[in-house]
């Protein structure tokens, strides 16, 4: 085995930074060129412009049988395009399914796919195809000289390096495409409103995005949805090459039935159902009585709601459904494309007519220039066999008796190359007086024709007119109307969740290891409910089922759920763990319902508190929201507050002070630690704490203080030697009622 030697001058030294940072780049611009973004003049990235040469290649065209998809993706793979055999056939896939193509390019005979599950298409082993007609338009100039061609991967063949387009296919069929850095999401278009857009800005070069948004109001996809978006916005899109498109699915009312029969752009129906299946299983859509899918062959698309009565608005109903499930969904649009600089830039609508009517103009010019030169090449031809026409005799004398006869044919009668060998080739049969008659009638044909060529390629207004009326003629011949409606509509909004369910009396139960459940009755007593083993009774609520649940921890944070989402009071309940996810391990203390503009005293242990309304302790957040400062104070029940001008509260402390304040020194906070209710000396803060807080009305009021089995009772006149402001110490007890249990206060009779 022969070693080899390196010397020192022979090796590269480059650093590690410079190497990765060059090796990027390039595999940057190839994925960038080469894989991910379609190039402005015919529309295509690289993979299906090679899968629709390599099928012309095949003889794959409209009119001819059907093929093997594996055939296919062999000769695309082994000649063209040496990469992965999957994501080559799913991309002729995508070519071929009408529900993702606007302008199919593939014909394709098995299993391609269906709407609902556009993955679903059948093995290449399996499928056949062919190019559909509509690929006319990119292969009928190929072999006109109208293209640069280009070595395949290994040298061995040649390819295009674009399709001459005869339409400006980059917006007729659109693209997605992720590259380094950058994407590309280019919305289909309706071939119509493209081609009179391209012949207005062919007559005014100096139209604006607005005078060709005249004639391209929106993009049109392949699905009957509606178009959504304003007018205003989808004219800013065009402008800036960046915006997106919102789409709605469209039903029809059959009899009590609403009947969905089209849906967004690459929407799947059966995740459609599965969405409103959820909603009603959550009682989210109590007014729905089933659904059910009926689409087949003849109907792709066709969802059946059948609401519970005749008397249910199917609008608000498809309202509701339109802003919760993917009935309406919104498309990026990002005009990202290679240009004819062979450089990637987001364009507007403007610049994308103008650059492809560049590149159809040179096209076209390429296309009469190959047309002129081959003309004129069989002009040449006949000049010199109607040379040997007319002198026949001659000739064949030559050419019977001459070793060489070619140069004597050139000296002789002043012949090229060319016409000397073209002599030298006819057969006897041509030599016939009609033959003769054939090759003046085509040359006079073949001059004409050459004349009007030559023309027409000094002639900017003419060739200008010839492109006109080609585009008119590919319009007319692939012409279909608008799928995609377009129609302002107002924003869908969903339901009120708390307005779908039936107002009914409710009490929620909380335990002391923190499990819920609803008794559907405000007459139940949630101490004589059965409990698990080690656990009891913690708190408990009354409200209207489509209220919100409130729930306190022992850090001072509020939860909040749909008090209807409950379970059930006949069960032992549910774990509050499992709704929510406090930052902490903690328990639940308190629940609360009511109306949101509810006010409540919110108050704890040391002293401290505020009024605020219960909205602020809603929140979807199941971390919970941080409500109540504690500072290591526990927090106390909070205290409905039904009139704050005229009433009062009374707070009792474990040392036997009262003191009774108007509610209107207490501020009105959303969160916080809130003001001192009374003052209790720094010196007995770890000693003393707040046992009873109450709002009180000291006119109708009577306060009783327990000790044991002994009590006190307060009226009016004895309330008022209590009563004074705020962060005061409050009045002391009489002898005996020191260590107080509990304060009640009831209305006096």
């Amino acid at each position: 085995m022969q070693s080899i030697l390196v010397s020192e001058e022979e090796i590269e030294r480059v650093s590690v930074h410079q190497f990765t940072e060059k090796a990027y780049l390039d595999y940057a611009m190839y994925v960038i060129l080469d894989r991910a973004l379609p190039h402005i003049g015919d529309g295509l990235k690289p993979v299906q412009r090679r899968i629709i040469y390599a099928m012309s290649e095949l003889g794959l065209k409209a009119t001819s049988k059907y093929k093997k998809s594996a055939r296919t993706v062999g000769d695309v793979l082994g000649k063209f395009h040496p990469h992965g055999d999957m994501a080559c056939y799913e991309a002729m896939v995508l070519m071929a399914q009408d529900f993702s193509y606007r302008y199919p390019l593939v014909d394709g005979q098995g299993n391609w796919g269906s709407m609902d599950d556009p993955k679903s298409f059948a093995a290449m082993r399996y499928t056949e195809s062919r190019l559909s007609a509509f690929t006319e338009l990119l292969l009928s100039e190929l072999g006109q000289g109208t293209t640069d061609w280009q070595d395949n991967f290994d040298g061995s063949l040649h390819e295009p390096t674009l399709l001459p387009a005869r339409l400006p296919h980059i917006l007729l069929n659109g693209t997605t495409g992720i590259a380094v850095g950058m994407a590309t999401d280019i919305p289909p278009h309706n071939i119509s409103e493209i081609v009179a857009a391209s012949i207005h800005l062919l007559k005014h070069p100096d139209a604006s995005v607005a005078d060709l948004c005249a004639y391209i109001p929106a993009p049109d996809y392949p699905t009957d949805a509606e178009i959504i978006t304003p007018a205003a916005d989808l004219l800013k899109m065009y402008e800036s090459g960046k915006g997106s498109v919102r789409m709605r699915g469209t039903y029809i009312r059959e009899r009590e039935d609403i009947v969905i029969v089209a849906l967004p752009h690459q929407t799947s129906g059966s995740k459609i159902i599965t969405q409103i299946a959820e909603q009603m299983t959550a009682k989210k859509l109590p007014m729905i009585e089933d659904i059910r899918d009926e689409s087949d062959h003849e109907n792709p698309v066709r969802i059946v709601i059948m609401p519970k009565s005749k008397r249910i608005n199917a609008e608000i109903v498809m309202t509701h459904l339109f802003a919760t499930t993917d009935l309406e969904r919104s498309y990026r649009v990002n005009l990202n494309m290679i240009g004819l600089d062979n450089r990637p830039q987001v364009k507007n609508l403007q610049m994308i007519l103008s650059e492809w009517l560049d590149y159809r103009t040179l096209t076209v010019r390429r296309r009469l220039t190959y047309r002129l030169e081959k003309i004129q090449k069989r002009l040449h031809l006949l000049e010199g066999l109607l040379i040997a026409y007319l002198n026949l005799d001659d000739i064949i004398t030559i050419i019977r008796d001459e070793d060489k006869p070619k140069q004597l044919l050139k000296t002789q009668f002043d012949l090229s190359e060319i016409q000397a060998d073209a002599i030298l080739e006819l057969k006897l049969r041509q030599l016939a007086k009609l033959e003769q008659n054939k090759l003046k009638a085509e040359e006079t044909t073949l001059s004409k024709e050459a004349k009007i060529l030559e023309t027409t390629l000094k002639s900017e207004t003419k060739l200008k007119n010839l492109i006109l009326k080609e585009l008119k003629a590919d319009a007319k011949k692939y012409d279909q109307p608008r799928r995609s409606p377009l129609i302002e509509r107002q924003q869908a909004q969903a339901f009120d969740e708390t307005k779908l369910v039936a107002s009914e009396p409710v009490t929620v139960i909380l335990s002391a290891k923190g499990l819920v459940r609803a008794a559907k009755s405000h007459e139940i007593d949630p101490r004589s409910l059965n409990y698990r083993a080690g656990d009891e009774f913690a708190d408990a609520y009354q409200g209207i089922s489509n209220q919100q649940a409130v729930f306190i921890d022992t850090n001072g944070r509020s939860y909040s759920t749909p008090a209807h989402t409950l379970p059930s009071a006949r069960g032992l309940g549910e774990p509050l763990a499992g709704r929510f996810t406090p930052p902490n391990s903690v328990g639940f203390v308190h629940v609360l319902l009511g109306e949101p503009n509810t006010d409540y005293l919110l108050a704890s242990e040391a002293g401290y508190g505020f009024i605020t309304s219960l909205e602020n302790l809603y929140t979807k957040n199941k971390a919970g929201k941080a409500i109540l400062s504690l500072n290591n104070a526990k927090i106390l029940a909070p205290v409905k507050i039904t009139d704050i001008e005229n009433k009062y509260y009374a707070v009792l402390t474990s040392a036997g002070y009262l003191s009774i304040v108007s509610l209107t020194e207490l501020p009105r906070l959303s969160k916080g630690k809130g003001v001192k209710l009374l003052n209790i000396p720094a010196k007995n803060k770890n000693q003393e704490k707040i046992i009873a807080l109450n709002q009180l009305q000291p006119e109708t009021d009577i306060i009783t203080i327990y000790v044991g089995k002994r009590h006190l009772t307060l009226k009016a006149r004895d309330i008022e030697a209590y009563t004074g402001e705020r962060s005061r110490r409050g009045q002391k007890l009489p002898r005996g009622f020191q260590n107080v249990d509990r304060m009640l206060v009831t209305k006096d009779n």
